[in-house]
């Protein structure tokens, strides 16, 4: 067995000749030759063989800014992990979380803990707080059987703690109540814990009291980990079974699988397979996050770890199940396919960049599997994609990581969502297959005379907020056409509401609109409510009489003429002038609902004129005149790429 000293020379050469900017052509086979070398065969001495009743599999949920990632820090911080005061919210590590101040992505941490004089491996995830991502979520208490339900002293319960509550409670997890910042000036914990009780029936359960940010009770959270949550139940004599319940891409290593390994064991150097893909992989190296890469030998059931198996990115199957070659076994839990609620448009720059973007979109989809990317085109900007996401924020990080990690240039089209079409007599209409067709974009809009009804998706807000904002609230969810479900009181000043809404109206500014008007003290979470009837629109929009399929849009009736007058306002301020005047016109069907004209450039004929009859001013005026009509008969208008980006893009 190689020792500590060796593998550590090793590691040091390898890293060294890794980041060696002067290599080229044959030195980069050698390169090659050490990093596989690396991988297969240079692991840790250490073999974390710890007992299954000394596991604990344990997530962090709260709402966003509730302190989860601070809390993350000082458990790791606590057990060893990093050195204290090592840096904030060191799990963390996407440039658009330390800028944003949120978390977008779930990240593991195997900790070791002592107590009562007994070792214990604690496998923590840390989880996002936005309601965008609650897939991560999801996914994350798969191979937990606790949770630690995180709740801020000062804002209390919030629309998202209680989404989350209830996803734990469903996988009949453990719940640790904890409420974070009791060291705040207006914080109230006692009131806090009455909120828990009325709301999430937690009852005579001891609520921990803590301050993450200066570590006040951290320790007691441990504790209660190892007290309250059970071990995992698995079984180390059966044959090898894992979930795949993350993955990301590595530049070194390619596709990396996170798995929870939940019968028998798995060692490098294994020839493994998997149920879903059915493909057959040989592992080259496993590892822990601690939080940082250890490598291991091997992998023991209940542990939660990462292989390197030169998977290829769209092999790596979020939901599937790892078995060893030729021992197949059954299927362990499949997720549910996600419902994108939001589409976009994402094209290129330019067209020579399409396939550096489409590498980029595939390695980034490997890490968020909630994406999803169908190919399309357009005649104004080139072949791109119709991606979905789960929400309006999800979009936004998206596209940021795209640009900051891929060093991308994307377009992105202005979002929308999917609706339902049910069409007359559809079976002698070989277009559509079937009683029902969906669409996102507006050029698939389908004819309105051969539809019988339109559906728009909708949703349930959950609003809470104190009860001073209860009027504009109201007022702001009457103006996205919302339909009152539910008022519950949680405490003497505090309300939960309940909407059904069109989700096309929230994607956009309706949670800004929340903020604004609370001073920030109102927290929205919204799921899915299925389809509901709606009068919806195509809004033509139309230059010079003919209609620009790229510029239109898909708009409810109610809202087509204030929309259409903005579109047609934009395209004034966007469109170059011409020689000609351009007439830009909104319509529905053929009534047209908003107009704006664009005048042309006009010559001075009358410059080289001194003087002389007013006749021959007139004259020359006129024949300018009749010279601009006929070249707006005959004249094409012609659009630059610009104003298709300046318009559609969000």
């Amino acid at each position: 067995m190689r020792n500590a000293m060796f593998n550590s020379l090793c590691i040091e050469i390898i890293r060294a000749v890794r980041n060696a900017k002067f290599f080229k052509g044959p030195q980069r086979k050698w390169t090659y030759s050490l990093n596989k070398y690396f991988s297969t065969h240079i692991t840790s001495d250490v073999e974390y063989d710890v007992p299954v009743e000394a596991i604990r599999n344990f997530s962090i949920v709260a709402h966003i800014d509730h302190g989860k990632s601070t809390l993350a820090d000082r458990l790791l911080e606590l057990t060893g992990a990093i050195k204290v005061n090592s840096g904030k919210q060191v799990l963390d590590n996407l440039q658009v979380e330390r800028e944003r101040g949120i978390t977008v992505k779930a990240q593991t941490a195997s900790l070791f803990y002592s107590y009562q004089g007994k070792k214990y491996l604690l496998n923590l995830i840390d989880t996002p707080g936005h309601v965008d991502f609650s897939a991560e979520v999801h996914r994350s208490l798969a191979p937990c059987q606790g949770v630690i339900l995180l709740v801020d002293a000062n804002d209390g319960v919030q629309a998202q703690t209680v989404a989350n509550y209830y996803l734990a409670q469903e996988r009949n997890l453990v719940i640790i109540p904890v409420i974070n910042k009791v060291d705040l000036k207006n914080a109230n914990p006692d009131k806090v814990k009455k909120q828990l009780q009325v709301l999430l029936n937690v009852g005579n359960i001891d609520v921990l009291k803590i301050s993450a940010k200066l570590g006040i009770g951290v320790d007691k959270v441990l504790n209660a980990v190892v007290e309250r949550i059970p071990p995992p139940v698995v079984d180390r004599d059966k044959p090898f079974r894992a979930l795949i319940f993350d993955s990301w891409y590595d530049k070194h290593k390619g596709a990396i699988s996170l798995i929870y390994v939940k019968d028998g064991t798995l060692t490098v150097g294994k020839q493994i397979s998997s149920v879903f893909m059915k493909k057959s992989y040989e592992i080259r190296s496993i590892f822990l996050l601690r939080p940082h890469a250890e490598n291991v030998k091997t992998i023991f059931a209940g542990q939660v770890g990462a292989i390197s198996c030169n998977m290829k990115s769209k092999e790596a199957h979020i939901g599937d199940t790892l078995h060893l070659r030729n021992q197949p076994v059954d299927s362990l839990e499949r997720f549910k396919p996600l419902k994108s609620m939001v589409f976009a448009g994402v094209y290129p720059m330019d067209q020579s960049q399409f396939d550096s973007l489409q590498k980029a979109i595939d390695k980034l989809t490997l890490n968020d599997s909630s994406v999803n990317a169908v190919l399309e085109s357009s005649v104004a900007l080139g072949r791109g994609w119709r991606i979905g996401f789960l929400g309006l924020l999800h979009m936004e990080v998206f596209i940021q990581r795209l640009e900051q990690e891929y060093s991308a240039q994307p377009i992105v089209t202005a979002p929308s969502v999917t609706y339902k079409a049910k069409i007359f007599g559809s079976k002698n209409i070989t277009k559509y297959q079937g009683d029902t067709v969906l669409f996102n974009n507006p050029v698939n809009f389908p004819n309105p005379q051969i539809v019988s009804e339109f559906h728009e998706p909708m949703i349930v807000a959950t609003i809470i907020t104190p009860d001073i904002y209860m009027k504009e609230i109201v007022s702001l969810c009457w103006e996205k056409r919302g339909v009152e479900k539910l008022t519950k009181t949680i405490s003497d000043d505090r309300f939960m509401l309940q909407y059904i809404m069109p989700l096309s109206e929230v994607i956009f500014d309706f949670h800004d609109s929340l903020k604004s008007i609370s001073s920030g003290y109102a927290s929205f979470d919204y799921e899915d409510y299925g389809y509901q009837l709606a009068d919806i629109i195509k809004l033509d929009i139309l230059l010079n009489g003919k209609v620009v399929e790229e510029l239109c849009t898909i708009v409810h009736r109610s809202k087509a003429y204030e929309i259409g007058k903005k579109l047609c306002i934009k395209l004034v301020d966007t469109i170059p002038r011409q020689l000609f005047e351009i007439a830009i016109q909104a319509a529905i069907g053929n009534k047209i609902i908003a107009r704006e004209t664009l005048k042309p450039h006009r010559k001075d004929v009358t410059a080289k004129l001194y003087g002389g009859d007013v006749t021959r001013r007139k004259k020359l005026l006129a024949q300018q005149a009749d010279g601009k009509k006929k070249m707006k008969m005959i004249g094409k208008v012609s659009l630059p790429r610009d104003t298709f980006i300046n318009v559609l893009k969000r």
